[in-house]
């Protein structure tokens, strides 16, 4: 009989172990558990450590409250500029009502993680090329506060939305290297332009210093030989001015340098030249007296006279009026070919003298 007794209370305490220990849980720091009692939830979220639930009964589900980090996959969308791009981002989001995250959502991780892609897909149409590569600040903003809406009914907090990486095409890249490359020379012709005029007014100020003092001049050019020479050159090409000794005769004599304007050479007008007058030209002698040959008019040699070319009268012909050879009436020049006039009898015509033409 007391053997009985002892078995059935060791079965009993076995039995009561066995049962504690099916309904003994241990939450962790980071957790939160949330019961079910017969499908319905049961009182109050459990803290963290030790706990006991109904075995059989009550059902434990553990929540985790740590932050999580959800990777948003690669979306390609079409920006308002007319420009496809791919952009992935990063969720920073945590559990703050456990009761809500079991029970309002089937799966919160799932349900943020799609929330977050539709919501990226809706930055990328809305915002700029632009923006997305400079003004990151503002659309991590607007991402949050799409994902942010309705994830609060589902217990779930979003911490923070990082824009990770803008995918562009290669043409793309392409263009905006070239308008980079454009205004980065832009910006180095400009400076370039500021330190010339810079220099300038600097050079401008030196000259005026060594107009009134040609020694500094001097030792200017010696400055500069010395630093061509520190080159190890063998040859040195030095310019010597012509007005370097101008400023040290004027240092010497001391009188300031002057500069002297070029004098104009007065012009004078133009020399024309007068042709000389042209001579006339002596007409050819009369045919009968060519050479003093008659054969060149069909006579015969009696009728040849070669000392005056005076021709015999045989037929009474020479001595009408009008004739050439009548000695008693003087031939009348009759145009150009009889300008000349005969000294004489047996005598040659001289030419008449010519006019001086007139200016």
């Amino acid at each position: 009989m007391v053997q009985e007794l002892i078995v059935a209370i060791t079965a009993a305490f076995s039995a009561s172990v066995i049962y504690v220990a099916a309904g003994a849980r241990v939450v962790k720091q980071y957790e939160r558990g949330v019961v079910f009692r017969l499908g319905r939830l049961a009182g109050e979220v459990r803290s963290p450590g030790f706990t006991m639930v109904v075995p059989f009964v009550d059902r434990l589900r553990k929540v985790n409250m740590q932050i999580v980090t959800l990777p948003i996959p690669a979306q390609e969308g079409i920006t308002r500029d007319n420009v496809t791009v791919r952009v992935d981002a990063v969720v920073y989001f945590r559990v703050v009502d456990a009761p809500n995250a079991i029970i309002q959502v089937e799966d919160y991780r799932f349900a943020v993680s799609q929330m977050a892609q539709t919501s990226l897909r809706s930055i990328i149409g809305k915002s700029d090329l632009d923006d997305l590569l400079s003004n990151r600040e503002k659309l991590n903003q607007g991402l949050e506060l799409m994902i942010d809406s309705p994830a609060i009914g589902w217990g779930v907090q979003i911490d923070r939305v990082e824009i990770k990486d803008v995918s562009l095409p290669e043409t793309m890249k392409r263009s905006m290297a070239r308008q980079a490359e454009a205004d980065r020379e832009r910006r180095a012709r400009i400076i370039n332009a500021d330190a010339e005029l810079q220099a300038s007014k600097k050079l401008a100020q030196a000259a005026e210093v060594m107009s009134e003092q040609p020694a500094a001049l001097q030792l200017r050019l010696l400055q500069t030989v010395v630093a061509v020479a520190a080159e190890k050159n063998s040859t040195l090409v030095l310019p010597f001015p012509v007005e370097l000794l101008r400023f040290l005769e004027r240092a010497q004599s001391g009188q300031p340098p002057v500069v002297t304007a070029p004098q104009r050479q007065p012009r004078t007008p133009p020399v024309v030249e007068r042709q000389p007058a042209v001579e006339p030209v002596e007409p050819p002698a009369a045919p009968d007296r060519i050479n003093g040959v008659p054969e060149a008019l069909g006579l015969p040699e009696a009728f040849a006279d070669t000392e005056g070319f005076k021709i015999p009268d045989a037929f009474g012909l020479l001595h009408e009026p009008g004739l050439p050879g009548d000695p008693g009436e003087a031939d009348e020049p009759r145009g150009p070919e009889d300008s000349r006039k005969p000294d004489g009898p047996g005598k040659a015509a001289q030419p008449a003298e010519p006019e001086e033409p007139t200016g």
